[in-house]
């Protein structure tokens, strides 16, 4: 049972990793499930505490996600079309681009979705563009590190419980 639950939590580590790049699966939040699945084993040892605390961060992350690019977006002059545009941009991106989609597909989505709301500002649209590039990119670096550090701590307690297997 103990083996089922941590290849099933480690799944989830590796899902919550991945999630950090796609705006679909909450990284952080995924990361944090598979903790949890990790704190039902009998062979790990981990804290409510820490799982509390672990949690509080994710939630956190995955809130100030949604938060990042629309002030990015706004404080380069754009609005709900760019940050739409940004997310629909990163997907549509990854899947005919490749990791180059990561970084192309939300600044051309942004500045698509803000041409579509405003129709005639183009300078506009390309600064709303940077904006919520900048603001999506910096989103993405939190849930990344903080899913990273989840996966530290995956590793750390699997390997402190190496001596019951």
């Amino acid at each position: 049972m103990d083996l089922f639950l941590i290849c099933t939590a480690a799944f989830f580590i590796l899902l919550g990793i991945a999630g950090s790049f796609l705006p679909v699966i909450p990284g952080p939040l995924t990361s944090w499930i598979g903790l949890l699945i990790l704190s039902f084993s009998s062979a790990v040892a981990i804290t409510t505490n820490f799982l509390i605390i672990s949690f509080s961060i994710a939630l956190f992350i995955f809130l100030l996600d949604i938060f990042i690019p629309i002030v990015g977006a706004k404080k380069f002059g754009g609005g709900k079309g760019s940050t739409y545009g940004a997310s629909i941009g990163l997907i549509i991106g990854i899947l005919f681009l490749g990791p180059f989609g990561i970084l192309i597909g939300p600044f051309l989505g942004a500045f698509f979705g803000e041409l579509v709301v405003s129709k005639t500002n183009k300078k506009g649209a390309l600064n709303a563009a940077f904006g919520s590039l900048i603001g999506f990119l910096s989103g993405v670096f939190l849930k990344f590190i903080v899913s990273l550090a989840f996966g530290f701590y995956f590793i750390r307690f699997i390997w402190n419980a190496r001596e019951v297997f």
